[in-house]
């Protein structure tokens, strides 16, 4: 519960739409400000491909760098015109970052989520 002095903000987090740039690159997705901490509720990818692909999704603590252990998805496979959704519920901290990666162009994530301030 949280306390009587916290504002919850339930909103979406991040959006993020792979392109010829950003493909087979990990991207920092959402960054959670400084004075908040941040409940994160589910992640939402979807291949608007007709090519079957595979994504990543990492949680960094205090923005540290790419590391196996932050990995909450590892080249998942995301079939021809799907939607994958996770439902997560953890809390990250201030400079925390939840971070996305695609094999390819059209791959889009939505971070969703509630911030605490």
């Amino acid at each position: 519960m949280a306390n009587v002095n916290t504002i919850e903000t339930f909103k979406i987090l991040a959006q993020v739409d792979t392109t010829a740039s950003g493909a087979n690159t990990l991207i920092d997705a959402y960054t959670v400000p400084a004075g908040t901490s941040t409940i994160l509720s589910s992640v939402i990818v979807t291949n608007r491909t007709t090519t079957d692909q595979r994504f990543r999704v990492s949680l960094a603590v205090a923005g540290a760098a790419d590391d196996v252990k932050q990995y909450l998805y590892f080249d998942v496979l995301i079939f021809e015109r799907d939607t994958f959704i996770a439902t997560i519920g953890v809390t990250l901290a201030t400079t925390d970052k939840v971070r996305v990666r695609a094999d390819a162009v059209g791959i889009t994530f939505n971070v969703v989520g509630v911030e605490l301030t």
